[in-house]
């Protein structure tokens, strides 16, 4: 039970680093105060570009498939207990004890859990965040989608999963919950494109709460 404890807040800890803040603060930028103040890669992106949003990203995805396939195998090797340290790492990412815990609104890290535990469900997801990201430029849209289908594209392709679905509903459920200022936005025509970024510009946006 000890051991149990101790890896789920280990993965809460890893969910916990906040890489766009640290990688921003590195050059000289604190992300809380620019575009619209959320600490995800998005906002990297907006701010400071490819190069650094990019890597943000990838170490995001990492702390939840690491969570999932490296750590909770340590403690307990079970679908369950290993679903549990992902949403360990997810809300670490949300609600950083770092940051006073703030944190992003956990879709990369969300997608890493994914990949280690529905690889297929995983790319009908990512399919339709690109696509949206693509028809819409609206990444908040893309992944609010993405998230509604996850949980029916394991249904799908993993019948065999049935039974742990809610974890599938609860993940979606979070990571819609998250987006509610991106929907207000939306719904009041305010919500930025993808495209639209640089400090300046982004600086306008309405900052998360």
């Amino acid at each position: 039970m000890a051991t149990a404890l101790a890896a789920l807040v280990l993965c809460y800890l890893i969910g916990a680093i906040p890489s766009s803040y640290l990688i921003a603060r590195a050059n000289g930028v604190d992300l809380r105060r620019e575009g619209s103040g959320n600490l995800g890669a998005t906002n990297l992106y907006r701010v400071m570009g490819w190069k650094y949003a990019v890597p943000s990203g990838l170490f995001d995805i990492a702390k939840g498939t690491v969570s999932v396939l490296a750590i909770a195998p340590l403690a307990r090797p079970s679908l369950l207990f290993g679903l549990g340290c992902g949403l360990a790492a997810v809300l670490g990412h949300m609600f950083s004890p770092f940051l006073k815990f703030k944190g992003g609104k956990g879709v990369a890290t969300a997608g890493g859990v994914v990949i280690a535990v529905s690889p297929l469900a995983a790319a009908a997801a990512m399919v339709v965040w690109i696509g949206l990201v693509a028809a819409t430029g609206y990444v908040s849209v893309a992944s609010i989608s993405a998230a509604a289908v996850y949980p029916v594209a394991v249904c799908l392709f993993q019948p065999g999963r049935r039974g742990t679905i809610w974890f599938d509903l609860a993940l979606a459920a979070l990571i819609i919950w998250m987006h509610r200022s991106n929907i207000r936005r939306l719904l009041s025509g305010t919500e930025n494109r993808f495209g639209h970024r640089g400090r300046a510009a982004a600086a306008g946006e309405e900052r998360e709460p």
